[in-house]
């Protein structure tokens, strides 16, 4: 029997989630005066009447804030609306499944638990505008269903099992233009180079392809997966502003000759360099794992990913975002033999959040900006959290060329013995699958994130998105933590995209792998063997265990109640993947052509560079087009309230209010600083070994907003690397990671743009001294509205994300002033497009932090000078009186690399401070700190204008009601 208990917030307590849907529905235009929310659960059990009580008040209401209400049957008050919202059948369900078993722990027998969402709503409203409320508030009609009735199934759902028919795919005589319908029409998105690369080979073997052969060649060939335009053979034109030639150059191999490069060199040159010499960070292991790893002390290191989760999250956000989080940090348990979480980072870019204010329409297809980061924010907030993992540096931009395709980035660092970075699977050792169970969820995750965006995806995609579990991947990863210490296994890596395929195909590439698809632990019945083999159904890795040592670890995993199952073994006579199901052979291939066999692409690329005139331009301000009020300020001090309120300035404090940031205690330098917790943080410091003062540095830069592609490459790195500076980083002790998301690089100039980014981050990297260890790409991030035609390409966007190693955190400093009468100084670098010049002031402004010369220091980044005083200002709510002869006006507003507003800790110092950084950069007082809480500008010795701390902060926390 099917048991339907509703939990709901008691009369006079807290109801958050009808709070909010009112408060959207008003947004809206709906006159509400009442929502109640409640929480569904429906349980299948064959439990007595009283263990259903039982279960209702002990274990889903909290009997101090909630009450429990066991329903026979569907009834609501007729002058009431009523939505409901459920999952999916076959859809993740974490909260179901905790339900489940801590029911089984009541010792009560529970066949299924399903849960939903329950929204009364006063007055009663019309049910079209009732339906267009709940799919624009409440619910993704990819992962959920609307139910405007009591739902009071009868029996759920089950899948049957499928009849096992072994196909094979009629390809060996298919012309070059049936090859690529074929393609694009089975979620392949291979190139016809590609598939013809593939129809070769299976006509050298004699034999059509079976479907589960294509599968694995498109996942491991995904753009996802391979990285093959990055990677890619490009012969390069420079032109200038006229379209004239002027240099001409190639590379065999784009990011090998730039990136790659230049981490080489650096590489290369601090093993040569004097020990007291040392330039950039230990390299431990950069580019040929799951994340960069540099050294952190004589026994540990530290390991850094920053992935991608863009087009599942503009189809379904909350689960985008979650899935993302959760797969960079398996990316980090993945990482040698397992690196310990630490900390998590994330980025988002979406559209402006008041999109449509002006009566403009969504496209169809596409989620609502606000929407979208409400949920985005959810999904980091829930995975993280609920893992123990402190989410400590990020970023959120807004452009409305995001609409279609938002980005999410999501970061996690982690901590490993130096003696446990190196793995190697070995013939021999058994293949063992361990946590979450394989289901439906993530089919073509791999290829469809290579793919562009349309507005039916939403549609032909929705087997893509993954609701994710974070408990399960907190016991998999104390399992995988304890085992590592133990010595069980010799390789791992996580499930992530191309699930099983790619994780078997890698770690089996140098041994060949024989699987055996029927062992794998399903959700439900009814997968064939192809999705049983290319999900990525999330919190799952896959280890490769010496035999005489699987039973420990099958042990210890079931210990902590985690499922770990052999599925296969590692080792075949000619290094072939072997796939089997039911005992007949599905699937063979060569490692050697599934890992070598790709077709790179020769691509051509034009490099426009910018006229001299365009590049003594006022430098990039903020975005006038969607925020008039900061163009259409007629005075300074209007101008200054205009770029705090602007979104890409505004205080973040609504989404990092709700991230654990303190959780493991060794938070140092929080995202939110000051003596009220409320001034922006330039980067974050932890300390991730609680006995020692050794730190770890997290910063991020985003210039998406400059067009010239090679400038906003350098602009991104500029920023990344001085806010980890502007709290007390060395420069020596960084290095930084990329991840390129880019619109689609089919015409040359935009693969041009590509190119001139990679020139950048080689030309800073050598410059600055600071490796890339990892990174990622992104590509075909546009949107295509199938019925107009319109497209809206993302603008070109590089985050740049650094870390580094502090000797002593006790050392580090904030941004929020300190003391009245301290003098504020604006450091410039004088020409801020040398990157040598750029570089020694970084380096001179650590060591005159080091020096003890600042008592707080501030980059200036979106907003200019005066928007970073005044957050100065608001950090400590202590005043400025600044000098309005040394400064311009228009240039304040404007970001520059190489600039810094430092606190003196000593006017005495100044002279030091002078000499340190006169060869490379200005040092220009700007203004004295006072008691009183007002950012006042001196003209002539008298207040030309002045706002109040209060002032300053009300701008800053923002305009939008979210």
């Amino acid at each position: 029997m099917i048991y339907r208990i509703d939990v709901f917030a008691r009369d006079g307590g807290g109801d958050p989630a009808g709070q909010t849907l009112l408060r959207e529905a008003k947004e809206l235009g709906y006159e509400l005066t009442h929502v109640r929310a409640g929480r569904i659960f429906l349980i299948d059990t064959s439990a007595t009447a009283s263990q259903v009580r039982k279960i209702a008040d002990e274990l889903l209401a909290d009997p101090v804030a909630e009450t429990a209400v066991i329903h026979d049957g569907p009834s609501h008050p007729a002058d009431q609306s009523l939505v409901e919202v459920h999952f999916k059948p076959g859809v993740m369900d974490p909260v179901a499944a905790s339900t489940q078993m801590a029911i089984g722990d009541m010792g009560i027998e529970v066949k299924q638990v399903r849960t939903g969402r329950s929204f009364t709503i006063q007055p009663k409203i019309q049910r079209d505008k009732l339906e267009q409320l709940a799919w624009r508030t409440l619910a993704n009609g990819v992962v959920e269903s609307v139910h405007f009735e009591p739902f009071f199934p009868k029996e759920f759902p089950q899948a049957d099992e499928r009849e096992f028919i072994l196909t094979h795919v009629p390809l060996r005589d298919l012309t070059a233009a049936q090859l690529k319908t074929f393609s694009r029409e089975k979620h392949l998105f291979l190139s016809e180079a590609e598939m013809t690369a593939a129809q070769q080979y299976f006509r050298q073997a004699g034999r059509e392809p079976t479907d589960i052969e294509l599968e694995t060649i498109a996942q491991t060939w995904s753009e996802h997966c391979v990285h093959k335009t990055l990677k890619s053979a490009v012969d390069v034109r420079e032109v200038d502003e006229n379209g004239k030639v002027i240099a001409e150059r190639h590379y065999g191999n784009l990011i090998k000759e730039t990136l790659f490069a230049a981490t080489k060199q650096l590489m290369q040159k601090r093993q040569s360099a004097a020990a007291e010499k040392k330039i950039g960070p230990e390299c431990l292991s950069v580019f040929v794992d799951n994340a960069g790893v540099i050294g952190f002390d004589q026994t540990d290191a530290v390991c850094f990913k920053v992935e991608t989760h863009n087009h599942p999250s503009a189809i379904e956000p909350y689960g985008g975002a979650a899935t993302g989080v959760g797969g960079v940090i398996r990316d980090v348990l993945g990482t040698g033999l397992a690196a310990r979480p630490i900390a998590n980072t994330d980025v988002f870019c979406v559209a402006y959040p008041d999109y449509g204010a002006d009566g403009a329409s969504l496209p169809r297809g596409v989620l609502h900006p606000k929407r979208i980061l409400r949920q985005i924010m959810a999904g980091v907030r829930d995975y993280g959290n609920r893992m123990g993992i402190p989410t400590v540096n990020g970023a959120v931009y807004f452009d409305d060329r995001y609409l279609g395709n938002p980005l999410v980035f999501c970061g996690c660092v982690g901590l490993i013995p130096r003696d446990k970075i190196a793995k190697q699977t070995m013939s021999g050792d058994l293949i063992v699958v361990m946590g979450g169970r394989t289901g439906r969820d993530g089919i073509h995750g791999a290829t469809f994130s290579s793919a562009e965006l349309t507005d039916t995806h939403a549609d032909e995609f929705s087997h893509a998105v993954q609701i994710g579990n974070a408990i399960t991947e907190k016991k998999v990863t104390d399992v995988l933590l304890q085992a590592r210490d133990r010595g069980i296994f010799n390789a791992v890596t996580d499930c992530g995209a191309g699930g099983l395929s790619s994780a078997v195909g890698e770690m089996g590439e140098k041994t060949g792998a024989m699987v055996e698809l029927e062992k794998v632990p399903l959700k439900y019945a009814g997968l064939r063997y192809p999705e049983i083999w290319i999900s990525e159904a999330q919190e799952r890795m896959v280890l490769a265990v010496p035999g005489h040592k699987v039973q420990e670890l099958l042990d210890l995993a079931a210990g902590e109640d985690v499922e770990a199952t052999v599925i296969g073994v590692f080792g075949t006579e000619n290094r072939e993947l072997v796939l089997r199901y039911r005992a007949q052979e599905v699937g063979r291939l060569s490692m050697t052509f599934l890992h070598e066999g790709i077709p790179m692409p020769k691509r051509r690329a034009v490099v426009a560079r910018p006229s001299a005139a365009e590049r003594k331009k006022t430098p990039a301000q903020l975005s006038t087009a969607h925020w008039p009020a900061f163009a259409s300020a007629a005075s300074p001090r209007d101008k200054l309230l205009a770029a705090l309120a602007h979104p890409n300035v505004a205080s973040k404090h609504w989404i990092i209010r709700q991230y654990d940031h303190e959780v493991q205690g060794g938070s140092v330098i929080k995202p939110l600083i000051g003596p009220a917790q409320r001034g922006p943080s330039d980067a974050a410091v932890l300390r991730p070994k609680l006995h020692s003062h050794r730190g770890v540095v997290l910063s991020c830069g985003l210039s998406p907003h400059v067009a010239d592609p090679y400038d906003m490459a350098i602009s991104a790195i500029d920023e990344a690397v001085r806010n980890a500076v502007a709290v007390g980083a060395d420069v020596n002790n960084l290095a930084v990671l990329d991840n390129f998301c880019w619109p689609s690089v089919d015409d040359e100039r935009a693969m041009g743009s590509l190119v001139a980014a990679c020139e950048a981050c080689r030309d800073a990297a050598l410059a600055y001294g600071v490796p890339f260890i990892s990174g990622k790409d992104s590509l075909h991030n546009q949107f295509t509205n199938q019925e107009t035609g319109q497209v809206i390409r993302i603008p070109n966007t590089l985050l740049i994300s650094a870390m580094g190693v502090i000797e002593d955190t006790r050392r580090c400093i904030t941004m929020d002033l300190k003391h009245h009468r301290h003098p504020l100084f604006l450091i410039a670098a004088r020409n801020g497009r040398d990157l040598r010049v750029l570089a020694a002031t970084h380096r001179k402004m650590a060591q005159a932090i080091a020096g003890g010369l600042a008592a707080s220091c501030h980059d200036l980044s979106d907003g200019g000078l005066l928007a970073a005083a005044a957050e100065m200002c608001i950090a400590s709510n202590l005043g400025l009186a600044m000098v309005e002869e040394t400064f311009d006006y228009q240039p304040a507003f404007a970001e520059k690399p190489g600039q810094y507003l430092l606190e003196l800790a000593d006017p005495a110092q100044l002279p030091q401070l002078q000499e340190l950084l006169d060869p490379v950069a200005d040092v220009i007082s700007v203004g004295v700190v006072q008691y009183q809480p007002k950012l006042q500008v001196l003209r002539q010795g008298k207040v030309a204008w002045e706002l109040s701390v209060e002032q300053l902060t009300a701008a800053w926390r923002g305009t939008l009601d979210w």
